[in-house]
């Protein structure tokens, strides 16, 4: 049998497992087109509805069974594919599909499902297209119990194994027992699926988007998952196993450590502070940032409350859930930012017509100033949520100085209208902008002069100042965050808020590799905000450090000329400076990903 057999994916929850495979029969349906005949309509109807009512009490089944802590704040997961399953879009479209066009019932889903697939596809923002995953866990469960297919589950494991499978949903992750599931591995998936970050909670090592793990792995075979680095070894070596066991104590060892960085604050050794903040979009998710020492959310997501549904909330419904999330994090600060979609049609009530490249085209804030409506009561919802502790407002994509002058002119008359109505609200409440184009990095100095703080999209940023598109596999591996344009950018956009006095942050994901902590502390950002589990590595490497030294490093850094010399350089300053926390390989990996 070959030996060492190595795979690449994206790591999804980091840590070292070592152990016997067990093969997950969780094969995609792939259901037939049949043509039905009017008498047999209703037949197969009742065969949808039943499939529909099976396929929730099989989700409450799940939730009944949650026992570990840690999981419980993730219950919401489960409540959204229960919300999925009573969709009208998605029940009445089906069924529709049924009575129209005379075919059976796991055709007409198919249809239906593939409508709601292409919308979530388009979307740019990756952490909203990975909830296309939800719409792929309910339609499975649908599809299997159409056909009566066994819905296999990990509950039920005996031995300790690494599991493995084409795909696995919320539910199944939510079954793991930690004694019986070491760690896992899929075909298909990204980091910020809930699968992902259910793995992440629980502290399962995982790695996804292999495409063909279950094609090559047998049952029993000896696996290794380093969900750090997005490695797997099948049937290693003798040497090899004595090498991942020795990774697996220092990681374990390591982990432990951090236990100790949640309470202390982000200071480096030479007393410069940095306020750390987590990326939120639900309030059940600011629980876990207040554990894992978060100061404030940087970001709070508000696209979740518009997805998947018929109709926008209103102003009620959205206040409701920004008032959730102040009052979690209080005495913290909450950064909402105001709705940032593209040329996705998210719900009918708003109708876009196609876009050749939505990328470009009318989103974030464009979207909001056009449909004024919509943007007035997401406005006066979150003002009135301030009320309820500190609340600073975000505005994504702005591009010049007309845009964010319109958005606080609309504030201004939406605050007009509560005091005229008689609602509480903060009325000095702070106003920040994100900088995620080229044009806004350009005029940082007079964008800063109208704001309150400056927040860096570098997910968007990267792709715009490059001129790329990191979901187009051709180009992929021209995204480079350590790119000299990328560095002179976040440079210039901290000086400026310098200049103007303001705190600069970061949220997009640069702000979450540790390895980049050094070089955003040096380049002046005075706030990084990220998903929880990664705060306690930030503040690890910031405490560990001195923030001359971080200057010193930027400063060279800025001297290269390509991002390979850049990432080198790196490479090499991190590996010296903390040779137990930054193996050479985790290096080489998290420059390479990037």
């Amino acid at each position: 049998m070959v030996e060492d057999i190595t795979l690449f994916g994206i790591g999804a929850s980091p840590g070292i497992a070592i152990g016997a495979s067990y093969v997950l029969d969780r094969k995609r349906i792939k259901p037939v087109e049949r043509k039905i005949s009017a008498s047999e309509v209703s037949e197969e109807i009742k065969a949808f509805r039943d499939a529909v009512r099976v396929s929730k009490k099989q989700l409450e089944d799940v939730k009944q069974g949650v026992a570990d802590r840690r999981l419980a704040e993730h219950l919401h997961i489960i409540d959204t594919h229960l919300l999925i399953l009573e969709d009208q879009l998605l029940v009445d479209d089906s069924i529709a599909l049924i009575e129209s066009d005379l075919i059976n019932a796991e055709w007409a889903l198919k249809r239906t499902l593939d409508k709601f697939r292409i919308v979530f596809d388009a979307i740019e923002d990756e952490y909203l297209r990975d909830r296309r995953s939800d719409i792929d866990s309910v339609g499975e469960r649908l599809l299997r119990n159409l056909i009566g297919a066994d819905q296999q589950s990990l509950a039920e494991l005996e031995r300790k194994s690494i599991v493995v499978a084409h795909d696995l949903s919320p539910a199944d992750t939510m079954q793991m027992d930690k004694k019986r599931v070491i760690g896992f591995i899929t075909d298909v998936g990204g980091r910020t699926a809930h699968t992902a970050i259910l793995a992440r909670s629980l502290g399962i090592p995982a790695v996804v988007g292999l495409e063909s793990a279950t094609a090559l792995v047998r049952e029993g075979m000896p696996v290794i998952i380093d969900g750090t680095s997005g490695i797997v070894i099948l049937n290693p070596s003798q040497a090899t196993f004595k090498e991942y066991l020795e990774k697996k104590q220092l990681y374990e060892y390591l982990e432990q450590e951090l236990l100790s960085y949640r309470e202390l604050a982000a200071e480096t050794l030479d007393g410069h502070s940095i306020t750390l903040r987590g990326n939120v979009e639900l309030a059940e998710e600011v629980d876990l940032a207040l554990r894992e020492g978060a100061k404030g959310v940087g970001l709070y997501r508000t696209e979740f409350l518009f997805m998947n549904r018929e109709r926008i909330p209103d102003e009620e419904e959205q206040y409701l859930a920004y008032r959730e999330v102040v009052e979690r994090m209080a005495p913290h600060p909450v950064t909402i930012r105001t709705l940032d979609v593209g040329g996705d049609k998210l719900v009918t009530d708003i109708d876009l017509s196609d876009e050749a490249n939505p990328a470009l085209g009318l989103r974030a804030i464009r979207f909001s100033l056009q449909e004024g409506k919509l943007f007035n009561t997401q406005l006066r919802a979150i003002l009135r949520a301030s009320a309820h502790g500190q609340v600073r407002i975000l505005f994504p994509m702005i591009t010049g100085l007309a845009e964010i002058r319109s958005c606080k002119n609309l504030l201004e008359e939406v605050k007009a209208e509560l005091a005229a109505e008689g609602y509480a609200f903060d009325a000095d409440i702070q106003i920040g902008i994100m900088i995620e184009t080229p044009s806004a990095v350009l005029i940082a100095e007079l964008l800063a002069q109208e704001v309150d703080f400056l927040s860096v999209g570098t997910n968007d940023l990267i792709q715009y100042c490059l001129a790329i598109d990191r979901g187009n596999e051709h180009v992929a591996y021209l995204y480079e965050p350590l790119h000299p344009a990328v560095l002179r950018a976040l440079q210039m956009v901290c000086r400026a808020g310098q200049s103007a006095g303001i705190e600069v942050g970061i949220c997009g994901e640069m702000a979450a590799e540790p390895l980049y902590a050094l070089v955003l502390l040096g380049l002046g950002f005075d706030e990084l905000s990220m998903n929880a589990p990664y705060l306690p590595r930030v503040k690890r490497i910031i405490r560990q450090a001195r923030r001359s030294e971080a200057l010193e490093l930027v400063t060279e850094l800025l001297q290269f000329g390509t991002a390979p010399e850049v990432a080198s350089c790196l490479q090499k300053e991190m590996q010296q400076r903390f040779p137990g926390i930054f193996p050479v390989q985790q290096i080489r990996k998290a420059v390479t990903d990037s």
